[in-house]
């Protein structure tokens, strides 16, 4: 009797993961961008994520997991024939979570909803003041996670009530991987520095 105790509650926590998968599979594609403008010597970046917040990252969230949003950024100076030059590069993380007020990014309230996040500006001061006909972009990376592969091995022992053979077989570790996976959103988006008159 044991012995199928284990195998039902085995077979349990795959259906939950894989539930979990497919659930993610129809959402819409997420995208970066940003809007960076270059004064004297300040490059001044105001990065975007777009259709980051999927429904089964929504219902998550609204559960009371957190959303992790890591966010790179990467300034570079055109060259032309010749590979861009790195000048600079910032890394921010922020949390995005749901209270009873709605959404929230760092504690800051988002009225306008998840759509459109507007991520944490970041500002660099380049060494020298830059000619005239030089070009400057600037790289966007975003990743949001809600659900780590960590985690869902802890809801995966809680389903197996703490056996331990149960997240450490490889079957079950490579699929919570992949479910995890599933459950971030990342894209990567450019854009050009342009110059305030």
């Amino acid at each position: 009797m044991g012995r199928h105790a284990t195998q039902s509650r085995h077979g349990t926590a795959l259906v939950v993961a894989a539930s979990l998968l497919a659930s993610g599979a129809h959402a819409e594609e997420a995208s970066a961008a940003c809007t960076a403008t270059l004064s004297g010597k300040r490059v001044m970046v105001r990065p975007e994520a777009r259709a980051f917040i999927s429904p089964e990252l929504d219902r998550l969230v609204r559960l009371g997991l957190a959303g992790k949003l890591e966010v790179e950024l990467t300034l570079w100076r055109r060259r032309a024939f010749w590979f861009d030059a790195h000048l600079d590069s910032a890394r921010v993380t922020q949390v995005l979570a749901f209270t009873r007020d709605g959404y929230r990014l760092d504690g800051r309230e988002l009225t306008g909803g998840v759509g459109t996040l507007e991520l944490e500006r970041v500002a660099w001061t380049l060494d020298a003041k830059p000619e005239a006909g030089e070009h400057f972009v600037v790289q966007v990376e975003v990743r949001l996670q809600v659900v780590t592969a960590t985690s869902l091995g802890r809801m995966a022992r809680w389903l197996t009530q703490g056996e331990a053979s149960s997240s450490g077989t490889p079957v079950l570790g490579s699929l919570l991987r992949s479910v995890a996976e599933d459950l971030a959103r990342q894209a990567t988006g450019r854009c050009d520095v342009s110059r305030q008159p």
